[in-house]
């Protein structure tokens, strides 16, 4: 079931963004009164799962989700269409509309993928405000679980003061700035330190198989017991918190390992937290010194609890266009600072890149649709930026020659922008195959 609701989000979320982006393209050529001669969700290699054509337009869904496309005529364009080139341009045809038109229709989609991004953002501020945890209420640190910050030098019950120059003020703040920094200052028994973080961080980070950072300690909340555990049976509840081993209290889930390690195959006495009520079970330590139970992590309860304080901020309308902006200002500022790290080898950064799986694995496993638009206005953003490159096979591409062509007043020739497509499309699935390619390397060796 979870697995359905992943794929679905992803769908959607996918769906949505190509048919807009694609709109981006179609709405200006049809206001010029430029033929349209396909618009497709996902490919149609060889055959569509659906078609239908409305007028001059046949509209269909194709049956690999690895885009869409809008077909314009005389345009030169991944379906390398050199039969139509060779004929006597027509006025309906692409080729034929005047420079600033054509520029117009090519920035269309990536237009439209900035302003779905910019709504959202408003949209999310009004509807759910911003909530965040509040580092100075964490008092007993961070966990700190993966072996590379291990080795350099981090420890579980580390506070985090400081990204490099950027002070911590709530626990988003770490994710935020971590991409970029050179350094993390910490405080550790009253005193503040401050640890320098590789060159290559980025690269170790993506390759290593525990990508965790600074997790936020939580207790012992059951998720749900393991059909292979022991413990299958016994009477406990989802949200349920265990609190205590044989008496001995146990506050945080990190600290639940080195006392099990010692009650390998034994039954123990468990001090269980059912809303206000306090009980007690018997469960089964397994010969591994685990008891196979999954865990939650209910924020708000944890809240209540006194492990965390929640800061909540709610905006009016008119409010939520300024708390949008700076998000989604932000939120470009920081994607192209990832990929200014991407194509510096010397960070590693590139052995993070993901394709198809990577984008996936984001979506959560319930559903949930602040996530989802979080989810899919980033995405927007990543879509917008990535057509932008000044690849031929991309809208940057064309955006490039056409800004020649309006500088210059020499419009490139139709044997030249062939070629140049050629070349863009196939620098276009070398990047695709390396970044699936990435997810491929992570899943089998990882």
């Amino acid at each position: 079931m979870e697995f359905v609701i992943k794929i679905s989000q992803f769908l959607l979320s996918l769906s949505l963004l190509i048919v807009l982006h694609e709109l981006g393209h179609f709405i200006p050529a049809k206001a010029f009164k430029t033929r349209v001669e396909k618009f497709y969700l996902f490919f149609d290699v060889k055959f569509s799962l659906f078609k239908k054509k409305i007028g001059e337009t046949v509209y269909g869904i194709g049956w690999l989700p690895l885009g869409g496309y809008v077909k314009i005529s005389g345009m030169i364009d991944e379906s390398m269409d050199t039969e139509q080139m060779a004929q006597p341009a027509q006025p309906w045809e692409f080729r034929s509309k005047p420079a600033w038109q054509r520029l117009i229709i090519m920035l269309g989609g990536v237009t439209v993928n900035f302003v779905l991004a910019f709504i959202i953002y408003i949209l999310m501020a009004f509807a759910y405000g911003d909530e965040d945890i509040s580092v100075k209420s964490i008092k007993d640190g961070y966990w700190i679980e993966n072996p590379l910050l291990v080795d350099l030098g981090f420890k579980t019950g580390d506070k985090v003061i400081a990204i490099g120059d950027s002070k911590v003020i709530n626990d988003s703040d770490i994710k935020a700035n971590i991409l970029a920094a050179k350094s993390v200052t910490i405080e550790r028994n009253g005193s503040q330190k401050t640890i320098d973080l590789p060159e290559d961080f980025l690269g170790q980070l993506s390759t290593s198989k525990d990508r965790s950072l600074f997790e936020i300690r939580i207790p012992f909340m059951v998720g749900a017991i393991l059909d292979s555990s022991k413990n299958k049976g016994i009477d406990l509840k989802q949200r349920d918190i265990i609190t205590a081993i044989n008496g001995r209290e146990i506050k945080y889930f990190d600290q639940f390992a080195p006392v099990l390690e010692n009650l390998k195959g034994q039954t123990v006495t468990a001090t269980v937290l059912r809303g206000n009520e306090t009980l007690t079970r018997e469960l089964q330590v397994d010969n591994n010194g685990e008891l196979d139970i999954a865990i939650a992590n209910d924020p708000r309860r944890f809240s209540e609890l006194g492990y965390y304080d929640i800061v909540k901020k709610e905006y009016s309308f008119g409010e939520s266009f300024s708390v949008g902006y700076n998000r989604f200002t932000g939120q470009i500022s920081s994607y192209f600072e990832q990929l200014k790290l991407i194509f510096s080898p010397s960070t590693g950064a590139y052995k993070g890149v993901g394709g198809f799986k990577a984008i996936f694995d984001i979506f959560p496993n319930t559903w949930s649709w602040q996530a989802f638009w979080s989810i899919t206005a980033f995405l927007s953003i990543m879509l917008a930026v990535l057509n932008l490159l000044p690849i031929p096979a991309l809208d940057g591409g064309h955006v490039m020659f056409l800004l020649y062509e309006m500088i210059s007043g020499r419009k490139p020739g139709d044997k030249f922008m062939e070629y140049a497509q050629m070349v863009g499309f196939f620098i276009l699935i070398a990047l695709v195959l390396f970044a699936n390619g990435n997810d491929i390397f992570k899943a089998f060796f990882n």
